[in-house]
């Protein structure tokens, strides 16, 4: 089962709506209590980096996550802001990141581009997977995903690069390391390819 973690952010009944139309069982966690049974989480995210921090440590359920990716070692999903929640720190705040995985949050420099781009990067774009089983099984080609963002996660280890994607130059659209996986794009907003995306997650 997949729990999707409830802390007042996050497209939260539209990857409700994907599961269950794909059979796969899913419940949405209010509590601590309710991530006991579950086999992967997913932790969305919209918004700023402080405030979602802020709502997800207010909700009583930070601790049981930590053990739930930390001790058990379960996968876990970031999904935008849920991802970059994942690093140590980001630009756009001053609050420490859940830190599963060794990585700053920077803020696109526009000064790197090589033409003029604006922010936030809204709207589709491509995903170009690195590795092309697991979460990227049968999107080795052509895969678009839907963008809404003006930051970017930087992994300490260019190994925990699982896709790229280019705006004005390079960026890291999905990371993994071991059980963390994260995608700065919105699936639950991404048609077919983001179908199967979420398909592959409850899969590993």
């Amino acid at each position: 089962m997949i729990a999707i973690v409830n802390y007042g952010l996050g497209n939260i009944q539209a990857l409700v709506n994907i599961y269950r139309r794909l059979n796969i069982p899913v419940a949405i966690a209010d509590r601590a209590d309710e991530l006991r049974g579950a086999d992967k989480i997913i932790l969305p995210g919209v918004g700023a980096f402080d405030w979602a921090m802020t709502l997800l440590n207010e909700s009583g359920m930070r601790k049981a996550i930590d053990e739930f990716v930390i001790e058990k070692r379960k996968p876990v999903l970031g999904i935008c802001v849920g991802m970059q929640m994942m690093a140590q720190r980001s630009d756009e705040g001053i609050l420490d990141g859940l830190g599963w995985i060794d990585a700053e949050v920077r803020r696109f420099d526009q000064s790197f581009f090589k033409e003029k781009m604006q922010l936030p990067h809204m709207g589709w774009n491509d995903v170009v997977p690195k590795k092309v089983d697991g979460l990227f099984r049968e999107l080795e080609n052509g895969a678009r995903f839907y963008f809404l963002h003006s930051y970017y996660v930087l992994p300490s280890n260019p190994e925990w690069v699982l896709a790229v994607t280019n705006y004005g130059a390079p960026f890291a659209s999905s990371v993994c390391a071991v059980n963390v996986y994260g995608v700065q794009f919105h699936p639950e907003k991404s048609h077919q390819w983001g179908i199967q995306l979420l398909k592959n997650f409850a899969e590993l």
